[in-house]
């Protein structure tokens, strides 16, 4: 099949790259720039990645979002929270129905590629705090994806039941160079160690018995 595959150049993202690589032929790579604070050390290494690969890299512009949606994950926001990724505090990063705009793209720009599968790294970390990472709506929005286009393109989610740690290993299995993704949410120098997804991924690499390439702040 071929595929259309959301990659922000977060770790889970880039695994399914690589998942979609050897599963599929991957015709577009997407990244979405829509002022997340994070967004501008994410992206590049997406980049870097689909050129690895020899894939086609577009990143979508949304700035709407960054104007008009609440969330301390964006630049308009407040400060990204210390804690646990699945902690009550990190809901302030949600950035409403992301994921509902993202694949809606997606499946536009997958039918005029000719693809007819899109794939996106959801997975069932994410549960907790992300109500448009969770299956209910991936099956929902499957059915819209499909229903709304001639060639009735599948949202393919090869991680949805999977956590992060499991993620990391297959990653790992595939070839991921995990030292070329970014997972902090505050978007600094360095990953700072402390925010949800930086415990997050240190927490992933530990439970799939991995080396941490990451240098982190705290």
């Amino acid at each position: 099949m071929k595929v259309v595959v959301l990659c922000s150049g977060g770790m889970d993202s880039v695994a399914a790259l690589y998942w979609a690589r050897e599963q599929h032929e991957v015709v577009a790579v997407l990244s979405f720039d829509y002022g997340a604070k994070h967004n501008a050390r994410e992206i590049p290494f997406a980049a870097g990645h689909a050129a690895a690969l020899g894939v086609r890299h577009e990143v979508v512009e949304l700035p709407f979002v960054d104007r008009l949606f609440d969330s301390a994950l964006l630049k308009s926001g407040g400060e990204i929270p210390d804690g646990h990724y699945e902690d009550a505090n990190m809901k302030q990063t949600v950035v409403p129905f992301r994921n509902a705009i993202m694949l809606s793209i997606a499946a536009g720009v997958a039918e005029s590629a000719g693809a007819t599968g899109v794939v996106i790294a959801a997975h069932g970390g994410d549960h907790a705090i992300y109500p448009d990472c969770r299956e209910p709506f991936m099956q929902a929005m499957g059915d819209a994806m499909r229903l709304g286009t001639y060639v009735e393109v599948a949202l393919l989610r090869p991680f949805i039941a999977m956590d992060k740690g499991r993620i990391a290993a297959e990653g790992a299995r595939l070839g991921v160079d995990f030292g070329r993704t970014w997972s902090c949410y505050k978007g600094g120098a360095q990953h700072c160690g402390t925010c949800g997804t930086c415990v997050e991924r240190r927490e992933a690499f530990a439970v799939a018995g991995l080396i941490d390439p990451t240098a982190y702040k705290a």
